[in-house]
């Protein structure tokens, strides 16, 4: 299986301002996965470490920084000649030796000649008890599920995304059906690499839900595992009523509706660890659309998304006879599975603020606003062929943007500034506003 994210390592090797880079995403997303196949397939040998299962490399680091130290630890663990430029080191799990982290400070100031890449989970590395964070001294980059596009390559349709990306519209036309087709294939199926790996060789759709269930399983294990009693039953209710918030006409997050009398105070603390572990989006308001986006922020009204589409279907009890029952599957939940899609396209694509706007009377809704560069983007998402969009009407009234998206199933179409964008072609959003 390929992923995009390894074009992103291989710039990055050649970076001449190369520092170590820390691998950041929700577990499961195929971080080990991609630092051993760039391994693979860039250096001669791969210096692999899990903190989680080795002492004696826990207590190397303990006792000291010293680059020379360190390399003899690693060559002796592995058995591998570490040659600054052949050699790559994983650090994986890096959250379980805090002292490994604070040591990426030292290979960025003294000794850069070394390739190392590091992973963990982004709960452990956000809240790093260590002697210090090396602020500055690393790069970092998110590994999201698999985009669509990504989905298309891994199941042997790349050939419709080279006519996407290549914005072959004549082509893409003739053969939207079929794209369509795999898109709700998509949807069903979602972006988690091991579900993905198991439909491409099984195609048994009941064992990607089963996969999809051990997933959120194991996320909820990670509640009580890394939060305290408390903090661990706030969290299970709060992620147990995302698919119902989301199925609500407005998807504004209400704290009330987890339980009667639930307040912000009590589970705030509960949204912050879910956003750090990268199990959920957390999508902000803005009051109006304006420069810098972030100062017209509301932070007491937001909307939560869960970081994958196919999990998204299986704590909704999504049919698989939605796949083949026309196009209800984009319509399922109130366009939710759709804008859960936008999103994760959005976020896989770009590190750019994601935010939503709605009216003072809270009667008109832009689903997603995008800043790229110095232009503010409105993108009103369309679960089906339906272009009628009022909501984007009085917003392209009120602040008459340069460019205006509207994403849905009907075919491209730039007419203006409004720009009429297949779903299954948003993950190029940007090329096409070009």
């Amino acid at each position: 299986m390929d992923r995009d994210a390894l074009k992103q390592l291989t710039e990055w090797k050649s970076g001449k301002n190369r520092k170590p880079l820390i691998i950041q995403g929700a577990r499961q997303v195929g971080k080990t996965w991609l630092m051993k196949e760039f391994g693979r397939l860039e250096y001669k040998n791969t210096v692999y470490v899990s903190f989680d299962r080795n002492e004696h490399l826990k207590t190397a680091f303990s006792k000291s920084v010293e680059i020379p130290f360190l390399i003899s630890a690693l060559e002796l663990d592995s058995g591998i000649k570490i040659e600054p430029d052949n050699t790559l080191i994983i650090f994986d799990e890096i959250q379980e030796c805090p002292e490994a982290l604070t040591a990426l400070k030292y290979f960025n100031e003294n000794a850069p000649e070394y390739h190392i890449v590091a992973a963990g989970s982004l709960l452990g590395v956000a809240h790093h008890s260590g002697t210090g964070f090396p602020v500055g001294k690393v790069d970092f980059m998110t590994l999201y599920p698999l985009s669509f596009l990504e989905f298309l390559d891994a199941i042997g349709e790349g050939r419709f995304r080279k006519i996407i990306e290549d914005k072959n519209f004549t082509l893409i036309s003739s053969f939207a059906d079929k794209i369509i087709y795999t898109l709700k294939h998509y949807y069903y199926i979602g972006g988690m690499p091991e579900v993905v790996q198991n439909f491409i060789e099984e195609k048994d759709y009941n064992k990607v839900r089963t996969l999809q269930e051990n997933i959120i399983i194991s996320y909820e294990h990670d509640f009580s595992k890394h939060a305290s009693s408390t903090t661990s039953e706030r969290i299970r209710a709060l992620w147990n009523s995302i698919p119902s918030q989301l199925a609500k006409e407005n998807k504004k997050f209400i704290y009330g509706a987890i339980k009667h009398g639930a307040r912000a105070r009590e589970y705030e603390e509960a949204v912050n660890w879910m956003r750090d572990s990268g199990l959920i989006y957390k999508i902000n308001r803005i009051s109006k659309p304006g420069l810098p986006i972030k100062a017209y922020e509301d932070l007491e009204a937001f909307k939560l998304y869960i970081l994958d589409i196919g999990l998204l279907g299986a704590r909704s009890n999504l049919s698989q006879k939605t796949i083949i029952e026309d196009n209800q599957i984009f319509t399922e939940f109130k366009g939710a599975l759709t804008e859960q899609y936008v999103l994760q396209q959005l976020k896989n694509k770009t590190n750019k603020q994601i935010n939503y706007w709605t009216s003072r009377s809270n009667i008109a809704e832009i689903d997603f606003v995008l800043q790229v560069e110095n232009l503010i983007v409105p993108i009103e998402v369309k679960a089906t062929t339906n272009l009628k969009a009022k909501s984007l009407a009085q917003y392209r009234k009120e602040y008459m943007p340069p460019k205006a998206v509207r994403t849905s199933l009907a075919n491209y179409k730039a007419d203006g500034d409004l720009y009429n964008i297949p779903l299954y072609m948003i993950g190029i959003l940007e090329t096409l506003l070009e």
